[in-house]
């Protein structure tokens, strides 16, 4: 790779290779266990723009270096106001609030007095408790931008399974990560490329930090997931757009015929939900994806969406649905299709009946119900239809447990206490 990159941007251009600890210790290797990656900086030209970056001071290092604390808790460290250098213009005699006039250093203050009294005004200095002792400067930790980033990064949260930023994209980098970079080689108003773009984590960054952001992928779970990331992040009125996927249902036809498991996607997530992405294929159990919806007592469950981009759909490929259903627990099913679905999936999809909760619809805390099992095609979506679902939710923003109890207070006709 490093090889690759000389040959692009120059030998010249090479600037450093960082060493980002990715992972914490492995138990599981023969030798040295590999929780580290590589990343190689590398500049367009000799003239670069590089923001030096700080992360936090260590905790021991806080403890030794800023001793001292406040009454109101703030540590800080002392600091000389002599002047290495002979300085006529700064020496001078200082009356602090104290009412004590300290005299100066043989070359002279290290700050003029204007600066001193601005500093004794803000509790910055530190006056010596004997008589003839010499005046410090407080260097508050917490005014420190902490120590500058080596090429060595070991600070930076590991996204674990856990984490709410994880999206379940094999290759994802936490967002932090990103920012580093991103601020440290640009600035407000630039443009921020990623050509691999993957699930979106360098633009969501470069967004955060008010760059211009461009972001490529080939395939189209890479695209539907940034869309949704960033739609959730930063609302409906984020201005981008996607070129390449799908504007019309000829073009949305076209891709099922071309690359169903693209299809697959590409149209659960434009549904709302999330593609399977887990093991080899065939290994989803029938199913494509999942959707999160508020349930019945306040907690988020689990719906499962079936994807068929072919013509040839029958009822057996919905019945398969249902049994799926069942054997998993799911409350709540969609049977997706590219082609129309006949009155026999139709009709079995409506068999599984309804299922009820009291969260959903405009109306907020009613009673509402949805088909348990329901047929939804291609057309329909770009008809500005969607399936009959209750609220959906984030998988990242599970929705906290609310507790709904029937009221029996006299008189009450079926109430809920929320």
């Amino acid at each position: 790779m490093k090889l690759v990159l000389d040959a692009v941007f120059g030998v010249e251009n090479y600037r450093a290779e960082i060493i980002w600890k990715r992972y914490g210790a492995h138990s599981n290797s023969g030798t040295y266990g590999r929780i580290h990656d590589v990343i190689f900086f590398y500049a367009k030209s000799q003239t670069i723009i590089f923001n030096k970056q700080h992360e936090p001071y260590e905790e021991a290092y806080i403890k030794e270096r800023f001793k001292f604390e406040d009454d109101d808790g703030r540590r800080w460290a002392e600091q000389n106001l002599a002047n290495p250098a002979k300085r006529p213009n700064l020496t001078y005699a200082f009356t602090a609030k104290n009412g004590v006039t300290y005299d100066p250093p043989p070359n002279g203050w290290k700050y003029t007095k204007a600066r001193m009294q601005e500093l004794d005004d803000m509790n910055g200095l530190h006056y010596p408790a004997k008589a003839g002792g010499r005046l410090r400067m407080k260097n508050y930790q917490d005014e420190r931008l902490g120590v500058p980033v080596q090429d060595i990064w070991a600070d930076l949260s590991v996204l674990g399974g856990s984490s709410p930023e994880r999206l379940g994209y094999p290759t994802q980098k936490p967002r932090a990560l990103l920012e580093r970079i991103i601020a440290a080689s640009s600035n407000p108003g630039d443009v921020v490329l990623d050509p691999f773009c993957g699930c979106g984590t360098a633009v969501d960054a470069a967004q955060k930090l008010g760059r211009c952001w461009i972001g490529i992928d080939v395939t189209h779970l890479a695209i539907g997931l940034i869309e949704k990331r960033m739609r959730e992040g930063y609302g409906d009125d984020l201005p981008f757009e996607t070129i390449g996927s799908p504007k019309d249902l000829a073009s949305a036809q076209r891709l099922a015929v071309d690359d169903p498991h693209q299809f697959q996607h590409w149209i659960t997530l434009k549904l709302g939900g999330y593609p399977w992405m887990g093991g080899k294929k065939g290994g989803d159990r029938g199913v494509d994806g999942y959707f999160y919806y508020i349930g019945d007592d306040g907690s988020t469950q689990t719906g499962v969406i079936s994807v068929k981009a072919g013509n040839n759909v029958n009822p057996a490929m919905v019945r398969d649905l249902g049994r799926v259903m069942a054997r998993d627990g799911h409350n709540l099913g969609v049977f997706v299709c590219a082609a129309m679905p006949t009155k026999g999936m139709v009709d079995e999809a409506n068999s599984h009946g309804l299922f009820e909760t009291h969260f959903g619809g405009e109306t907020g805390l009613v009673g509402n119900r949805y088909p348990k099992l329901q047929t939804f095609t291609l057309a329909e979506l770009f008809q500005d239809k969607r399936p009959k679902l209750p609220p959906l939710v984030s998988v990242n923003r599970k929705a906290a447990r609310v507790e709904v109890r029937k009221s029996h207070q006299p008189g009450a006709q079926g109430g809920l206490d929320i």
